[in-house]
């Protein structure tokens, strides 16, 4: 690695929020009250009427039927089948309330969103009585996506089939790694030929999109295994794939503790190995999206590059920004660019607050006026590699002390100032995490007294 590259990740190489919200989650101190989420929701929807647009709906799915030792999701591993029913009944329960409580009968939709866990937990009746129920009070806009997050090793043909027929034209499947040794240590084992079968299966259906989740930065994780793994990834060639470093988070998900620091490449020998993967994707055809992501040139996120529509949620980066985000399930946050909410993590908690017919909303935030302003400058940020705040520092201390918080990393060719704007350089862009620090006002007015973020590098 270069010399130069190696001193500034060993320089800026700390725990960092991935900035998928600001403020970021440990830093949400004001949760709205039912009536207060409801409000910010209801005026947000009118713009969206007027500009043709509709909402967003996340469904956290939370079953697997294994633990994968490197997970950091919200999930409930079973194998017991009888449990999906009442979920799924809670969801649309929840739904049905927040249609109530909005005052319309059906909504307009833009996107749908499975995540998980694994919603192809679900067998195909129980996925088709989800999307009826969620469709029979939704309207549909113009171009609506859905999209679903899948595990190769449980999902069927019948599955897919099941979800195309529903409208589902967006597939993300959990990859990781294709190396044997790294899948056997964190229990994610699924072959080449397994992942081709699916990926054709989806395309023939009619899927036009098909994402790949990989991770660097696994135990046992070498040059030689991520060299192998991007070259099954070439001969599959999915539209897009998430290529995101490995969180090490061990007090948070003691799963991890299946393996040792000792396991894992730390520093250099981790960032080489997304140096590596990076130059083999665009030496294959594929672009850099914003952070850790890659697509072709074909796929709606680089015309969003193009376009500068590119917009970033808890979901990582999407084409375009859909709002309201409603999020259904347990764990699942919704997003009303001025409040956020989070249900509850738990089922039996989540289902009891539904039956109760209460929104089950476990913590959240109101944005004040400063939030809101560094919220769209981290955005822009994490998105287009720039941001401007000029006119704006009337007020805000914070904001006044930008240009110095960013000296350093002026001083090292990451990031340009002029006046009240500045741009991330492309040497910088490792390092964007890092840029964002700086805006973060919350982060600098409370350091955390214990680690709350994966390292940067």
């Amino acid at each position: 690695m270069n010399p130069a590259l190696s001193a500034l990740l060993a320089k800026y190489n700390v725990p960092a929020p991935r900035y998928t919200s600001y403020p970021t989650v440990p830093y949400w101190d004001q949760t709205p009250s039912q009536q207060q989420w409801i409000d910010a929701l209801r005026a947000s929807l009118p713009d969206n009427e007027q500009r043709g647009a509709g909402a967003a709906v996340y469904v956290h799915i939370p079953f697997c039927r294994s633990l994968c030792t490197y997970c950091g999701c919200n999930t409930r591993i079973t194998r017991n089948r009888a449990i999906a029913r009442p979920y799924l009944e809670a969801v649309l329960q929840e739904w049905k309330l927040y249609l109530e409580l909005l005052g319309t009968e059906r909504l307009a939709l833009a996107e749908i969103h499975l995540g998980g866990g694994t919603p192809t937990f679900l067998n195909p009746e129980e996925l088709a009585f989800l999307m009826e129920g969620l469709l029979a009070q939704s309207t549909l806009v113009s171009e609506a996506e859905f999209s679903v997050e899948a595990d190769p090793r449980v999902t069927t043909a019948e599955q897919l089939a099941t979800l195309r027929a529903a409208g589902f034209r967006r597939l993300s499947l959990g990859i990781q790694d294709f190396d044997p040794r790294v899948q056997d240590i964190v229990n994610r084992v699924q072959s080449e030929e397994q992942v081709h079968a699916l990926t054709e299966n989806a395309r023939e259906l009619g899927f036009t999109s098909v994402n790949y989740d990989l991770i660097y930065g696994l135990p046992l994780q070498t040059l030689e295994s991520i060299e192998q793994t991007l070259a099954a990834v070439r001969r599959l060639r999915p539209d897009r794939i998430a290529f995101y470093a490995y969180a090490h988070v061990p007090w948070i998900k003691p799963s991890q503790r299946r393996f040792t620091e000792a396991d894992l490449p730390q520093g250099d020998a981790k960032r080489a190995l997304y140096e590596r993967g990076r130059d083999i994707l665009e030496d294959a055809g594929y672009r850099e999206i914003g952070m850790d992501h890659f697509a072709l040139d074909s796929d709606s996120l680089s015309q969003a590059v193009r376009d500068a529509t590119l917009h970033r949620n808890f979901m990582g980066y999407t084409s375009r920004h859909v709002a309201p985000l409603i999020g259904l399930g347990v764990s699942a946050i919704g997003d009303a660019w001025t409040a956020f909410v989070q249900n509850e993590k738990t089922i039996e908690p989540y289902q009891e607050r539904v039956r109760c017919r209460e929104l089950p909303i476990l913590r959240g935030h109101l944005l004040d006026a400063e939030d809101l302003v560094l919220r769209r400058l981290i955005l822009e940020l994490m998105t287009r590699f720039r941001t401007r705040w000029d006119g704006l520092t009337a007020g805000y201390a914070h904001l006044q002390s930008i240009p110095q918080r960013l000296q350093e990393l002026v001083h090292d060719d990451l990031v340009r100032l002029e006046g009240e704007s500045c741009e991330v350089t492309e040497r910088g862009r490792a390092f964007v995490r890092n840029v964002c620090m700086a805006f973060d006002a919350r982060l600098a007015r409370r350091a955390p007294n214990a680690q709350l973020f994966s390292s940067t590098v």
